[in-house]
């Protein structure tokens, strides 16, 4: 009886240890050169921290520290697997991805952001996904040109 109730316990805490896949994107995984090595190193990353849960003696505990890295090492593996990796746009005349785009909105802001791949975009970091709504909105466009979002207009002033 102490046998069955310990493998119950067992099969309960590895059922509570096991999370789901992160969501993969239905976008093409387009990444810069920058992105795909940061993709590179958060997979290495993830492998060294399951890598350190592995040697843990307590079954139990060894799940639920190796279920995070575990997660993410599928999703890293899938993100990797499918990168295409694009060259920065070598033309400024219109707005691409990987290059720099700087708008005025209609209140007077100006905003500079980097187009690239949505593992790496970080906008605090002056950096939004290629299908971001901004970044879709933007894109084909030349400096001058007016695009409109929700009753605002962003004003293309110069592209890197």
């Amino acid at each position: 009886m102490a046998v069955a109730f310990t493998k119950e316990e067992s099969f309960e805490t590895a059922s509570e240890t096991l999370l789901p896949d992160r969501p993969i994107s239905p976008y093409l995984n387009l990444v810069t050169e920058a992105g795909l090595k940061a993709l590179e190193l958060q997979f290495q990353q993830a492998r060294e921290a399951y890598d350190a849960a592995s040697t843990i003696d307590d079954v139990n505990e060894r799940r639920r520290q190796a279920s995070g890295p575990l997660r993410d090492l599928r999703y890293f593996k899938a993100r990797l697997r499918t990168a295409q990796l694009m060259a920065d746009s070598p033309s400024t005349d219109a707005v691409a991805f990987g290059n720099t785009v700087t708008f005025r909105r209609d209140d007077g802001r100006v905003q500079t952001y980097r187009i690239v791949g949505e593992d790496e975009a970080d906008p605090k970091a002056g950096s939004i996904s290629y299908v971001s709504p901004v970044a879709r909105l933007l894109m084909g466009k030349a400096v001058g040109d007016v695009a409109e979002t929700g009753g605002q207009e962003l004003e293309i002033v110069a592209i890197a």
